[in-house]
């Protein structure tokens, strides 16, 4: 079983880049399933129905998420109710909130689930409701599956440290976990000693030449205190395309290998 991963797709660019290589990619890598960090699809940041539809319609099977999941209130209850559990928010924000953190598809005859986590460390500004612990929150999660099942973990993390040590919690206990967050691609794609596959960042789906997708010349000003002016996200002929590929026994969910992938493509 081969399982796609794209890391966070940022505004139309990284819509319109996902629309242009997935065709290719499903073709050339024989792909059985594809999951994508959407949290940041509606120009830069949160998700509305006319974005993710478009990502699905470009053939993302699963849409995961992270802080900026709830940014668009206004679309927020309409989207988990239209896309149930094919769109899926970390599972350890407290309190009451739309959605679920988990999802699960049946891969030619093996059962795939696909679960969100949120990490804490340096997340208190960056989310407006509380978080739970991820590492308790795994613990519980994983009470109530079977041993046996293929777990695809989307680990949403600002700092690599807490990743690593998300990752190592996890090994031996879920097939993979995927950090996403950073918008930037770490080179450190492994099976960890238990059988885990993991990766800090698989990066994002954005503008090329941005910084984390957004203009880089109004990030720069931002940097030197400036006043910005012109577009945030805006729009660029070339875009990355960040994401991994997992290979996994169907039989005993075990995972064979993780190779992570960064294109650029023309949009």
């Amino acid at each position: 079983m081969k399982i796609l991963f794209f890391g966070d797709i940022v505004g139309r660019t990284g819509r319109i880049a996902i629309t242009k290589v997935l065709p290719r990619l499903k073709k050339k890598y024989k792909i059985d399933l594809v999951v994508a960090n959407g949290e940041n699809a509606a120009h830069g940041t949160g998700l509305t129905l006319k974005t993710a539809q478009s990502i699905y319609d470009a053939g993302v099977d699963f849409i995961t998420s992270g802080n900026h999941i709830f940014r668009r209130p206004e679309q927020i209850d309409e989207l988990f109710a239209k896309f149930g559990e094919k769109l899926i928010r970390p599972m350890n924000f407290e309190g009451e909130y739309s959605g679920e953190g988990w999802g699960k598809i049946v891969v030619h005859g093996k059962e795939v689930i696909i679960a969100n986590f949120h990490s804490q460390v340096f997340m208190e500004t960056q989310f407006q409701g509380l978080i739970a612990s991820p590492f308790k929150a795994l613990d519980n999660f994983l009470q109530d599956q079977e041993k046996s099942a293929i777990i695809i973990v989307d680990f949403h993390s600002e700092a690599t440290s807490e990743k690593r040590g998300f990752g190592f919690y996890a090994d031996g206990r879920v097939t993979a976990v995927i950090g996403t967050h950073t918008h930037v691609q770490t080179a450190d794609a492994q099976v960890l000693p238990k059988g885990t596959a993991y990766i800090s960042d698989v990066g994002m789906c954005g503008s090329a030449n941005s910084i984390l997708g957004v203009d880089k010349d109004r990030a720069i000003q931002n940097f030197l205190g400036q006043k910005g002016s012109g577009e945030y996200y805006k729009e660029t002929e070339e875009a990355e395309a960040g994401f991994v590929v997992l290979e996994v026994d169907g039989k005993t969910g075990k995972v064979k290998s993780i190779k992570s992938f960064l294109e650029i493509v023309k949009v």
